[in-house]
């Protein structure tokens, strides 16, 4: 019998990562290891997030955790790629809380908000004292999201905001939300606004049957003559463009969280393959199993160079958007895959939670679709590559 060689072995990037880099990325991994797991598949089968790890969660410094300054960590992009990663090697809805909080809702406060903004929000919500969340999407506004009703009238010192948003990661949890609304008095620009739990008219209805995130808190915001004080609107936020920044810091941390789903469904089948014993061997030594291991580790290793390269880019403030939409496409497709073909090795037992598969696979299926469906990253990328637009 040959030796066993690791993937990391193969993948041989630890001589490319710093110490800081490689600290980041294991402490998180023994974290879910240790703390995060054992809550997991009962949260899972209860549908619920448990909120009385959130304090737990700030400590580790994930919130925010590529900002400088405001009582956050400072990292690094490839430190917090490695974070988002480890982060849903545990479930992709504990990933998408960090990632809303610090790319979709602290992110927008210190691009667009002023410095009173800032340090009224940015501190609190690095603690985890506030839960935020991002309300761009509506019922008939997703991929399209410049048809927005959602409409914002100045009324003296406040603005009126009146809509619905929907499949908002967090939202039943939040202390803030960023909204995004078309100014009636501007000529339907689009702006930001921080809208605090305890506005009048604003409430925050869970959505239910839910078979993916199920360990994850979604709902919708509505918005019923909700006013918001003038100061809460995020002054330099103009157009559709403000919004779409944020979503590109927050498929960033995507495309390096899914590899960390698809890995920890990679080892769970390559650790089954080698326990299970059919006809007297060991299913890992049949010819089929083999070869969707090694398609897996393929897989693996592209998804983990490309999110190496284009953190050192981001690093460099070199990332374009179109590359971060190719990131997210790319890799988020490939472990939709690993997650399929993980579920299928695993033989019936695949379709409980013994194992953590399943989950993954479900949870994947968002994914996919939010923060840019598959199908429009697409798109924009022929639009890039063409120079020709399929959907304007």
């Amino acid at each position: 019998m040959s030796a066993q060689i690791p993937l990391d072995d193969i993948l041989a990037i630890e001589h490319l990562l710093s110490e800081d880099e490689k600290l980041a990325r294991d402490t998180i991994r023994s974290w879910i290891k240790e703390r995060y797991r054992p809550l997991l598949n009962q949260a899972h089968r209860d549908g619920i997030f448990p909120v009385e790890i959130i304090p737990e969660i700030a400590e580790l410094g994930v919130f925010g955790a590529n900002i400088e300054g405001y009582d956050c960590a400072g990292m690094n992009n490839v430190s917090y790629g490695l974070v988002m990663q480890e982060l849903e090697r545990g479930d992709s809805g504990l990933r998408s809380l960090v990632s809303v909080q610090g790319a979709l809702v602290m992110y927008p406060i210190l691009t667009f908000g002023d410095e009173e903004q800032r340090q009224k929000y940015l501190p609190k919500l690095a603690k985890g004292e506030f839960v935020g969340c991002f309300g761009l999407t509506e019922p008939m506004a997703g991929s399209d999201p410049g048809a927005m009703k959602t409409t914002a009238k100045k009324d003296g010192d406040s603005y009126v905001l009146d809509g619905v948003k929907a499949w908002i990661t967090s939202s039943p949890i939040a202390d803030i939300a960023i909204i995004w609304a078309k100014c009636v008095d501007e000529d339907n620009i689009i702006r930001g606004f921080i809208v605090e739990r305890d506005f009048n008219g604003f409430t925050t209805p869970d959505i239910e049957g839910k078979f993916s995130l199920r360990a994850s808190p979604t709902g919708e915001i509505h918005l019923n003559e909700c006013r918001v004080p003038a100061a809460n609107m995020l002054a330099a936020s103009g157009g559709l463009k403000s919004p779409l920044s944020c979503l590109t810091q927050a498929r960033y941390g995507i495309g390096w969280g899914v590899t960390g789903a698809a890995m920890d469904c990679y080892q769970t089948v390559l650790d089954y393959g080698l326990e299970r014993i059919q006809f007297n061997q060991p299913i890992a030594s049949f010819q089929l199993y083999q070869s969707y291991l090694a398609e897996m580790a393929t897989q693996l290793v592209n998804m983990q160079l490309l999110t190496l390269h284009y953190g050192r880019l981001k690093d460099a403030q070199a990332l374009s958007p179109i590359q971060v939409s190719m990131l997210k496409r790319h890799n988020v497709a490939a472990a939709r895959k690993i997650a399929s073909d993980a579920r299928s090795m695993l033989g019936g037992i695949g379709i409980t939670d013994a194992y953590p598969v399943m989950r993954h696979m479900m949870n994947l299926e968002s994914v996919y679709t939010y923060e840019g469906t598959h199908e429009i990253h697409t798109l924009a990328l022929g639009r890039a590559l063409t120079g020709i637009s399929a959907f304007d």
